[in-house]
């Protein structure tokens, strides 16, 4: 087999925007050239740059077949037959499978096994898999698939999730998931001030820049070998060895290049279908899905409704927050318990709130499956608390930002689920930051043609209808896993002369684990050149890739294998100079000791030797909540303020994200530019969320699933970024400080896009994306570019 890679490693450093993105000279931290705090370049960025860089589907075997998978045309029906005798016949065709055809669990799941690898008797939603075929060209591999007759009856499908508490049961265990019911405080309170609303978040989709794909090789004797991008390939073995009715033993993973998962990669179908082919041919069986299939196969992001009532006394302190909030699941369960557990918990935002009555519902429909994404759940939520914070801003006459600060949480605040913030949280400073900055000029100085309308730069409008609007959002997201996950990874640190290497099952997803590694080796033992081996099963576990967890599991393990290692380096030159290894110091490839009596080389040192050290890291525990919402769930917290600048035409509805400020809570910053990159593409993102980004679902039918339909911010959308503070405020419990990144501005920026918008039209706005008529109105308080 050709082609598979010799490490995936991070992205590299995004193209700016239009705008750019600017941070300040006096934010700028002083950066090092070496270890950790270096902008280091990923090894493999110009790889990727030129497009030489291998991907799953650009892998190849001897002897390869090609799969397709049949699809349902349905999002709900009964299957009454399946004939697959037509598609067999056909030549160059090398087997057809069914649900028939799966000797062991005939379901996976991340937490719950209620996912069928085929579907037997009933169609859960459009696009869910049927059946699969391996034929020796892939087009003749389509034709099979288009050829395999399923005789459905099609049935009302369940789309709005409202109704599911009522309607038939769709699963085995019901339609409900779960629900919280969060209790807090004196529930019976009521403010002097009340206000209210009702909130909807739309269907985002990941849209990776690579679509699905993968290579299963059969193994001799018994067993199969799965070549894709999993963001966890241990779960993706044990799910599909299940399914197999195998051993997870005679089941491997090995890690292609990820090209984007923003936990659009955690499907299993397509391992398990690969799999039970290549295992019936005996040969090697490759995948690459179209665009339409990769936006039928993976999760979105969880469609929400939100209600909510805020209580404050005149003085615009909060009181009570009252919300129910309805996350809907799609087809299957997928980890849409832990999406419930974030926005129940984060659902009175980063504020102090003595009493709260919130309850949270998840549920099943025949819409498309939703799943982890960026601050699933914290975003949802975000933009409805942060609604209802203009809301009350405006019922008092009081200006938005200087409410947010009469309420903001602080180290030492209570959640509204009992747990106590023990980590930084520089709320207060962080609004501060960006209410402090500068707002970008109107262009009335400028020359009329010179201006950027709203619907781009030949936007249609009549600049004398443009009005601009300021607004703001404060937001906050858990890192690593909730309400008792075992977060454990394992790194091993082998060291041979000047060379180390890192063999850890942390997947490089984009957001720069293998870089990190490398800084953390260097400083460690003072060693240039490291490598970071490719990922597969026969490594120990590390878990997914998602809420940070790799920076601080997956380095933390880094970090600790490495200091091992540093201690068997010394300990035979401190007993030699008959001193302890805490005074010998490693720097820049030399061992020094404090009194300068020894110096010399790491490379001396090490030459001959061989040295090696596995290390584990495990945070400390969290547990689950409680049957009234209380519980220490969370491992650590991540925080950030938002300004956003938008013109809005308020004739035709359009808008234009200005610029975006943020200040964030980052905890240290371990590589700069990649920093940068990481708020940049999360605020990019949540602009996407706040105004284009939406899969369009009519009766549970996915319309148009391209990336034309679909509109993803280009860099003509996206804003001027201006990154104004970032907050190193160590978490003392977390390897190296640091905090998640890449979530946090995701989180937050739709709820100031949105803000902005309100500000500018004096409208609600109470959908996300923002649709063109929310957007029309009479102009709000802020100053008109065009007059």
């Amino acid at each position: 087999m050709t082609g598979t890679p010799n490490g995936p490693g991070s992205v590299p450093t995004a193209v700016t925007p239009a705008g750019g993105t600017r941070l300040d000279p006096e934010t700028e931290p002083d950066e090092a050239t070496y270890g950790v705090g270096a902008s280091l370049i990923p090894v493999d960025a110009a790889a990727k740059a030129a497009g030489a860089f291998a991907y799953a589907a650009d892998l190849w075997a001897e002897g390869l077949l090609w799969a397709a998978l049949v699809r349902s045309p349905h999002p709900h029906a009964r299957i009454h037959a399946i004939d697959t005798e037509q598609a067999a016949a056909m030549p160059g065709v090398r087997a057809v499978i069914t649900h028939e055809d799966v000797p062991g669990d005939s379901a996976h799941g991340r937490w719950v096994a209620d996912r069928p690898a085929f579907a037997r008797d009933l169609v859960r939603h459009h696009g869910e898999p049927i059946a699969a075929v391996a034929a020796d060209h892939p087009d003749t591999a389509r034709l099979a698939a288009a050829a395999v007759v399923v005789e459905y009856e099609p049935l009302e499908p369940l789309t709005d999730p409202e109704k599911s508490f009522e309607a038939d049961s769709l699963h085995p265990d019901g339609n409900l998931i779960r629900h919280i019911p969060l209790r807090y405080g004196d529930q019976e309170i009521t403010g002097e001030v009340v206000v209210e609303g009702l909130y909807r978040i739309g269907r985002q989709d990941p849209a990776p820049i690579g679509a699905e794909a993968g290579l299963a090789v059969p193994c001799p004797g018994s067993g199969v070998e799965i070549y894709t991008a999993s963001t966890d390939p241990h779960s993706d073995r044990d799910q599909a060895a299940a399914c197999f009715g195998l051993p997870p033993d005679q089941v491997k993973i090995v890690v292609t290049g990820v090209p984007g998962a923003l936990g659009d990669r955690e499907d299993t179908s397509m391992q398990v279908a690969l799999g039970l082919l290549a295992m019936r041919t005996g040969c090697p069986v490759k995948m690459a899905e179209t665009r339409e299939e990769s936006f039928l196969g993976h999760a979105h992001r969880h469609p929400t409704l939100l209600r909510y009532r805020h209580h404050a006394d005149r003085e615009g302190k909060l009181l009570k927050v009252e919300a129910q909030i309805l996350l809907d699941a799609g087809a299957y369960a997928d980890t849409s318990s832990e999406a419930l557990a974030a926005a129940v918990s984060f659902a009175a935002g980063p504020y102090v709130v003595p009493h709260a009555v919130i309850d949270g519902w998840v549920v099943r429909t025949n819409n498309p499956p939703s799943g982890h994404m960026r601050g699933e759940g914290a975003m949802q939520v975000c933009a409805a608390y942060e609604g209802q914070m203009d809301k009350l801003a405006a019922e008092l006459g009081v200006d938005p930002a200087e409410l947010r600060k009469r309420n903001v949480l602080a180290t030492g605040d209570l959640l509204p689920t009992g747990q106590t913030v023990t980590c930084p949280a520089p709320v207060a400073e962080l609004l501060a930051a960006v209410r402090e900055e500068p707002l970008p000029p109107l262009p009335k100085d400028s020359p009329e043609s010179e201006w950027l309308l709203p619907g781009g730069p030949e936007g249609a409008g009549e600049p004398g209808a443009v009005r601009r609007g300021v607004g703001y959002a404060l937001g906050m997201v858990h890192m690593l896993g909730t309400e008792g996950a075992d977060e454990v990874s394992t790194a091993t640190v082998k060291v041979n002369g000047p060379v180390a290497t890192v063999l850890c099952a942390a997947v490089e997803t984009g957001q720069g684990f293998t870089t990190l590694a490398r800084q953390i080796v260097q400083e460690t033992l003072g060693i240039e050149e490291v490598h970071v081996a490719s990922v597969d099963t026969d490594q120990p576990t590390a878990g997914p890739g998602a809420r940070g967890r790799h920076t601080w599991v997956s380095g933390g393990a880094v970090e600790r294998a490495a200091k091992m290692v540093r201690t068997q380096l010394l300990q035979p030159l401190a007993a030699k100079f008959g001193m302890s290894t805490e005074l010998l110091t490693v720097a820049d490839g030399k061992i020094t000791s404090y009194d300068g009596v020894l110096s010399t080389t790491v490379a001396e040192t090490l030459e001959g030797q061989e040295l090696w050290a596995t290390a584990q890291c495990r945070p400390h525990p969290t547990e689950p909540l409680d049957d009234t919402g209380q519980g220490d769930a969370f491992v650590g917290l991540a925080f950030a303020a938002v300004r956003a600048v938008v013109d809005v035409d308020i004739e035709l509805g359009s808008v234009r994200v200005v610029e975006m400020a943020i200040a964030q809570d980052v905890g240290r910053v371990l590589n700069p530019r990649q920093l940068r990159t990481r708020i940049e593409a999360g605020v990019t993102q949540g602009v996407g969320a706040a105004l284009t980004e939406h899969l369009r679902v009519a009766k549970g039918v996915v319309r148009h699933a391209d990336l034309t339909a679909y509109a993803l911010p280009t860099s003509l959308d996206a804003p001027d970024i201006r990154i104004v503070k970032l907050i190193e405020e160590r978490d003392v419990v977390a390897p190296f400080g640091a905090k998640a990144a890449s979530s946090v501005p995701v989180v937050v920026s739709p709820a100031a896009v949105a803000s902005a918008v309100r500000a500018a039209t004096g409208r609600p706005v109470v959908r996300l994306p923002i649709r063109p008529q929310a957007a029309v109105g009479e102009p709000g308080r802020q100053r008109q570019p065009g007059r």
